[in-house]
């Protein structure tokens, strides 16, 4: 009534296993209460109460259990497990007895006790996941549907009728009518019913008629919404001439009221009598006027009112409004920003501002995380200056600045080189401010060690960014290239885990990609270029060594004279004695020919005559 909170109930486990679908359980269909005190007798009056009460909630989660929750108590009451391995679709009661189904994305539908907690029975409903379930009036047949639709009998488990149903999951499944319009025929408790169904993404909720036969598996009538149906509530058809009222809220935030008598087959689908939209007056600073989504909406007992429940999901409004549906369009106008803002207000309002004096002086912490010193007033005059008379002037925020000065010559480590630690605070730094100087220092490493230990002690938010920053230095220089080359190596070596996980990695490497592939392209070209003019080098070289050498002095050691030899011929003694070293180099043909003559004569180094033609020709 005052559409405030009662109860909140957070699951213990609702991270892992979010509740998917809930249903309450009928009054009188509760199980007993635990013998634990002596009972006393209940009043008839009492008996009443207690069985109008709603207590019990089932609530189906993510991971296949059923909660069977307490509102009365406030507490779980107990959990059934082992019967769904998959998400919890749809739960149903069954109105008479303690029964609970379930259906779950496991492709199979559970019946429970809801009394032992255990599995009474399980059946496969389906071949892909079951979304939705709904127990026929009598309480004999269960209704399920995945995207086909299938009607069960409940004691035998078998499939009684099938219908086409919808090209997407189905989200909804009810009856709309208890009795068959025909009332000549013997009524067996199912045939002669009509049900409706939603699908989600689907604007059409559908109709469908059991018959007797097997013959018809398509939807008798449709009707047609805005946008998917999110809730959908109807008056049951009890007599036979009584209109369905159908009350459905879309996605979009709309609601759309239909009243229809079924009575057979209808093949145009039908449009909404009347549609209901919430909106915001526009006045105060907002002149335009805002949508207000209705997230529910529900008939009151006599059928005619709705309870309407719109605006935040954390804090729904719940109102009664009653309708005259001859216009086929309404807008409710409510400001709901009032009545969120105000409640938002009191409830928050426990946090204290503190009243700040105008002469009060508010001390703030330093820079959190930091671990570098900070100068301190050490003598006692320095304390005097902060301490101020009330004829100075405050200090500037300049001056403040400098006494919280961050000496950087007291930071430095022993060794006075930075360490790699600080190293990876540098490059995290560097990349973040984009500072040239700071990369410049931390990138020109060459120890490989310090590469690594940064690469593997920086953050894992600066990995891309550093990727960006390796790809723009090595379409530079090439002796820069060689160098970002170790970062790039180590970068992949020890955050390919991470790098692998991002779903947007081709583009983001796409370009250090691509300069590889360029670069890998030209190596082959380079590598023949490279060994042609290895060659070359080498020839130039041998050639100049050749050049070097010194020139050996000839002069002989030992002559030694043969007599036989000086008979033979005093001119040619005289030829040889004149001969000099160039003429020998300049003529192989004389060289040859004093070898055949065995002689051995004495080489001048100054000798400058030349043979004479007479000579010449005679030893010819």
């Amino acid at each position: 009534a005052s559409s405030r909170l009662q109860q909140e109930y957070v699951p213990s486990a609702h991270l892992s296993a979010a509740c998917t679908c809930l249903a309450w359980a009928p009054p009188g269909g509760r199980p007993p209460p635990s013998k634990d005190g002596p009972q006393r007798k209940k009043r008839k009056s009492e008996v009443a109460e207690v069985d109008k009460q709603l207590d019990i909630l089932a609530i189906g989660t993510a991971v296949g259990s059923v909660l069977l929750y307490s509102t009365v108590k406030g507490e779980l009451q107990s959990k059934l497990d082992g019967g769904h391995d998959n998400k919890v679709n749809c739960v149903r009661w069954h109105q008479d007895n303690c029964c609970l189904y379930s259906c779950s994305d496991d492709k199979h539908i559970v019946e429970w006790n809801t009394q032992t907690c255990k599995v009474k029975c399980k059946w496969k409903g389906d071949n892909s996941s079951v979304t939705s379930l709904c127990i026929s009036p009598d309480g004999k047949m269960l209704l399920s549907a995945g995207r086909t639709i299938k009607l069960w009998d409940l004691e035998t488990k078998e499939v009684y009728r099938h219908f086409t149903g919808h090209a997407t999951s189905v989200s909804s499944l009810m009856f709309t009518t208890v009795k068959p319009m025909n009332e000549n025929k013997p009524f067996d408790g199912i045939t002669g019913l009509y049900f409706l169904s939603g699908a989600i993404h689907d604007r059409l909720l559908s109709v469908w008629y059991i018959r007797s036969d097997r013959k018809e598996k398509n939807a008798v009538m449709s009707f047609t919404v805005t946008d998917e149906p999110t809730f959908i509530d109807l008056t049951v058809s009890e007599v036979k001439e009584e209109p369905v009222k159908l009350a459905v809220v879309c996605r979009d935030g709309q609601l759309h009221l239909f009243e229809h008598i079924l009575n057979g087959y209808c093949k145009k689908p039908l449009t909404s009598n009347c549609t209901i939209q919430i909106a915001t007056p526009g006045n105060d600073g907002d002149s335009t006027p805002k949508p207000v989504p209705i997230l529910a909406a529900a008939f009151c007992s006599d059928k005619q009112s709705l309870l309407l429940v719109y605006g935040n999901l954390l804090q729904p409004v719940i109102e009664k409004v009653s309708l005259n549906t001859s216009e086929s369009h309404i807008c409710l106008i409510r400001d709901v920003q009032k009545a969120l803002s105000l409640r938002t207000d009191v409830a928050v309002t426990k946090v204290k501002t503190p009243v700040v004096n105008s002469d009060t002086k508010v001390l703030v912490p330093g820079v959190p995380g930091h671990s570098t010193a900070v100068k301190t007033p050490s003598s006692g005059k320095e304390k005097k200056k902060n301490k101020r008379k009330p004829g100075e002037t405050e200090e500037s925020i300049e001056e403040r600045l400098e006494a919280l000065d961050i000496d950087v010559s007291k930071v430095k480590t022993p060794g006075g080189l930075p360490q790699t630690d600080s190293f990876a605070v540098l490059l995290v730094q560097g990349l973040e401010s984009n500072d040239a100087e700071i990369l410049n220092r931390v990138l020109n490493t060459r120890k490989e060690n310090v590469i690594k230990n940064t690469v593997a002690r920086m953050p894992i938010h600066a990995v891309i960014p550093l990727l960006h920053e390796l790809t723009k230095r090595l379409q530079g220089n090439p002796y820069s290239a060689s160098l970002m080359v170790r970062w790039l190596k180590s970068v992949f070596t020890l955050h390919a885990s991470y790098l692998s996980t991002l779903p947007d990695l081709i583009p983001q490497l796409g370009m250090l990609y691509q300069l590889m592939e360029s670069r890998v392209k030209t190596l082959q070209k380079l590598s023949r270029l490279h060994g042609r003019l290895f060659i070359l080098v080498t020839q130039v070289a041998a050639s100049e060594t050749v050049q070097d050498v010194t020139e050996v002095n000839q002069t002989a050691k030992l002559v030694y004279e043969d007599e036989s030899s000086s008979e033979e011929g005093s001119d040619d003694e005289m030829i040889a004695d004149k001969d000099s070293d160039e003429n020998w180099d300049e003529d192989e043909e004389k060289e040859e020919q004093s070898d055949e003559q065995d002689m051995t004569v004495e080489k001048e180094i100054n000798g400058d005559s030349d043979l004479e033609p007479e000579n010449e020709s005679e030893e010819e």
